[in-house]
């Protein structure tokens, strides 16, 4: 369907502006242009139109019936452009941030902190686009990220990948390591979890469920380094997101392999507990990606200050040792 063909907008709002005040004369000073010039573009569109629109009298004008009939429905579409104009006014004076990233990290490490980044600058509009149709190619251990045609423009973009990603100003914002954590009953027990070995009684709680290779899971990598042979890594709960196993746990479901810095909220809540300090790096780190032209604008640039700043940032209660050191205590 196509819309019908307008008339000119100077005729039509000059139509508006005579039909309200009923004058030519007061119709032009709003306009400021001469009656003439109103007059002229009246006649234009009664032309256009095939009939009048005004009867001229002695004393002044009035409006004929088909006029009177139209008036309010010109009067309310010019009061919504008008409201459109201010917003694209608006628009335009407030800068506008879209920052991307997976729904792990946004969900998980962003929203929890990005109130200070408002707080701070509250002059600045934000927009989070978290999707999993961002997460493509490879093995489900190893995503990488592309941009789609019809995501909107990001300005500022997290990337989880094993390698440093193509871009014009990459910064590395951490790296990430995984340990064994649960609901703190189960680690209580019965039976408790008091080496690594009995987690042979608890459900393994599987993130990379999408991995069809289970022998290259994180769980299967996990207990080689640990040294427990006993386990069969293939059986638990699999999921295809790692919130979800994450969130499984929170609800004593099992334990999970995850990341301390994603579960950061949980841990000092209580909900979750470490059940063993073996911290395991994966062959992948966050990193914010930003082009030249992206950093020209000082609504990026800010943020990307306030993003590498509270990435540094590192509490010690979540710091865990290195798996070597802890070996000969895995081994007890």
């Amino acid at each position: 369907m196509t819309s019908p063909r307008l008339p000119p907008l100077n005729a039509l709002r000059a139509f508006e502006a005579v039909a309200r005040h009923q004058s030519f004369r007061k119709a032009a000073e709003e306009l400021f242009v001469t009656p003439a010039a109103v007059s002229h573009q009246i006649k234009l569109l009664e032309q256009q139109l095939g009939f009048a629109l005004f009867e001229r009298r002695n004393r002044g004008i009035e409006l004929t019936d088909v006029a009177l009939t139209v008036l309010p429905h010109f009067q309310q579409g010019f009061e919504m452009l008008g409201q459109a104009v201010s917003e694209l006014r608006r628009y335009g004076q407030t800068p506008l941030l879209t920052i991307g990233g997976t729904p792990t990290f946004v969900s998980r490490w962003l929203m929890p902190r990005l109130q200070g980044f408002l707080q701070a600058h509250v002059e600045i509009d934000v927009r989070v686009v978290a999707s999993g149709e961002l997460l493509v190619g490879g093995s489900s251990t190893h995503p990488t990220r592309h941009s789609a045609g019809h995501l909107p423009d990001i300005d500022i973009d997290i990337r989880f990948s094993s390698d440093r990603p193509s871009g014009e100003l990459v910064d590395l914002l951490f790296a990430v390591e995984v340990v064994p954590m649960c609901d703190p009953r189960l680690i209580a027990g019965p039976p408790p979890l008091l080496v690594p070995s009995d987690l042979s009684h608890q459900t393994l709680l599987h993130g990379d469920g999408r991995n069809a290779d289970r022998s290259r899971s994180i769980w299967a990598r996990w207990l080689r380094m640990a040294g427990i042979t006993d386990i069969d890594p293939r059986h638990g709960v699999r999921f295809d997101h790692s919130r979800l196993a994450l969130e499984a746990a929170t609800d004593g479901l099992g334990v999970v392999l995850a990341a301390p810095r994603l579960a950061a909220a949980e841990l000092a809540d209580h909900k979750l507990a470490v059940a063993f300090q073996i911290a395991m790096p994966l062959d992948m780190a966050y990193y914010a990606v930003v082009s030249s032209t992206a950093m020209k604008r000082a609504e990026v640039a800010a943020f990307r200050s306030w993003l590498i700043a509270e990435a540094s940032r590192e509490n010690p209660a979540m710091v865990l040792p290195p798996f070597k050191a802890l070996q000969s205590q895995a081994a007890l």
